[in-house]
């Protein structure tokens, strides 16, 4: 058996993972093969890097576990309590179930979410209408008073919004406490110092929004929820609408920029798709390309189990990489060129597989191809100002997104208003509140006030 602790491992996080994340990869490859032991933060991990050997750890959840209490070094007390990622994983929700726990907690979930995926549904179509008014009002804003050509972030002043205001239509928020939820999703998943801080905020505030439903239950996913389960606890709830968070405002945000670059400067077929209107396709040949969870959270096997050249115990811990296994030179071996790439795509990882895929992947992914589409629709030409591999890219152990993404643009020709929608619950969504002179803008549209700048700006 080997020892994983005994192995010699070298850093997974190095200073320039980000941008030299592929060569790693490589590098642990032909030295180890489909699977490595590496160093995540001064702990030793297996690190899987196939693309087979990432599906069998996947779809196996009689033999690989979620649940911490299987992660033999944790429950022997061996990781440090001021571990980085820990407020990461001790967390009491459906990503961390197990067996007939996860089971009922997903199902709950999956009906909870499905009047927002399911466009045969009113909430659905309404929802799909509000992301298209919010990307409307972003980018007409991010413009406002600088004609047709300047400069943006369209990280902080596109991406990351409208994922924001999305989840906040998903959860009900009735004001904007949202964005700075939002900031502490942000600062748990990047496992630095302030993380431990950053998760009681953020709990307390779910908490709080979850007493609110239940007195006053409205067409959101903390009311479907408690509709379908009214005994569940506020505490577990919360938890499940923190989830509801990271993938539908972090994970969208960075796969939203990540689709622009990939369509801006990438080789994967994404321009191509988008010149040929299939936007979706667009988008999985970014998440392939730069899945915006580069890696997922661990699973532990229940016994000792063989997985690529290692014999592993039981207990330790494993991170499936959908970075690392979308560039197996193993992954759709055996088609013929024309159609790889189309196989690749659809097979990625970048929403997980198995029975812990995730289950609001369609949300996701159509909130992405909307804000694209509206980026195409508005500007006559977008340039990035600085080459791909000088981008600001943050520092995860689990997400993969940028830190801004600043280009130059041009406007199209101005476009006929839309339609007004039905005013949402929150008070973050509403640029003319800001309009009229008796009005002052929120906080949230002050603060996006200040990251215009003028094509001078530099």
């Amino acid at each position: 058996m080997t020892r994983l602790e005994l192995l010699p491992v070298q850093p997974l996080l190095t200073p320039d993972y980000e941008i030299r994340r592929t060569e790693i990869h490589d590098e642990l490859r032909r030295r180890y093969g489909p699977v490595a032991p590496v160093d995540l933060l001064g702990i030793s991990v297996w690190l899987v890097l196939g693309y087979n050997e990432s599906l069998a750890v996947l779809r196996d959840d009689t033999w690989w576990k979620k649940d911490l209490r299987y992660w033999q070094a944790y429950t022997d007390g061996r990781i440090p309590a001021n571990w980085p990622m820990l407020p990461a994983l001790e967390c009491d929700m459906m990503v961390f179930f197990d067996d007939q726990r996860h089971k009922k907690a997903r199902a709950a979930f999956e009906r909870a979410v499905k009047p927002f995926q399911d466009l045969s549904l009113p909430s659905a179509r309404q929802l799909k209408t509000v992301v298209a008014q919010h990307a409307d009002d972003l980018i007409t804003f991010l413009a406002e008073d600088g004609g047709r050509t300047g400069i943006a972030d369209l990280g902080s002043q596109y991406a990351r919004p409208l994922p924001l205001m999305v989840t906040n239509r998903l959860l009900g928020f009735a004001d904007a406490r949202g964005d700075e939820v939002i900031m502490d999703v942000w600062r748990v998943l990047d496992a630095g110092p302030d993380a431990p801080a950053a998760i009681g905020r953020l709990m307390a505030a779910l908490q709080q929004l979850v007493r609110e439903k239940r007195a006053r239950p409205g067409d959101d996913i903390p009311s479907y929820m408690l509709a379908e389960d009214p005994s569940v606890s506020t505490e577990e709830l919360a938890w499940e609408l923190y989830l509801v968070m990271g993938t539908t405002s972090d994970m969208v945000g960075a796969l939203l920029c990540n689709t622009v670059v990939e369509v801006l400067t990438g080789d994967t077929g994404a321009r191509a798709c988008l010149s040929a209107g299939m936007v979706g396709e667009a988008v999985n040949r970014a998440a392939l390309a730069h899945p915006p969870m580069q890696n997922l959270t661990f699973r532990f096997p229940v016994a000792p189990v063989r997985l690529g050249g290692f014999a592993i115990a039981a207990g330790d811990p494993v991170m499936v990489s959908p970075a690392a296994a979308h560039a197996d030179p193993l992954f759709a071996q055996g088609t013929d060129r024309a159609r790889q790439a189309m196989v690749s795509s659809r097979a990625h990882l970048a929403w997980g597989a198995g029975p812990h895929q995730c289950p609001g992947q369609d949300l996701a992914s159509s909130i992405v191809a909307i804000g694209v589409q509206h980026l195409v629709e508005r500007f006559d030409e977008i340039q990035l100002m600085l080459p791909k591999d000088q981008l600001h890219w943050r520092m995860s152990p689990l997400m993969s997104g940028l830190r801004s993404l600043p280009v130059r643009y041009t406007m199209a020709a101005a476009k006929a208003p839309a339609a007004p929608v039905e005013p949402t619950v929150t008070a973050v969504v509403d640029p003319a509140a800001g309009t009229s002179a008796n009005r002052p803008r929120s906080a949230f549209w002050r603060m996006l006030a200040g990251l215009r700048r003028r094509p001078d700006a530099g």
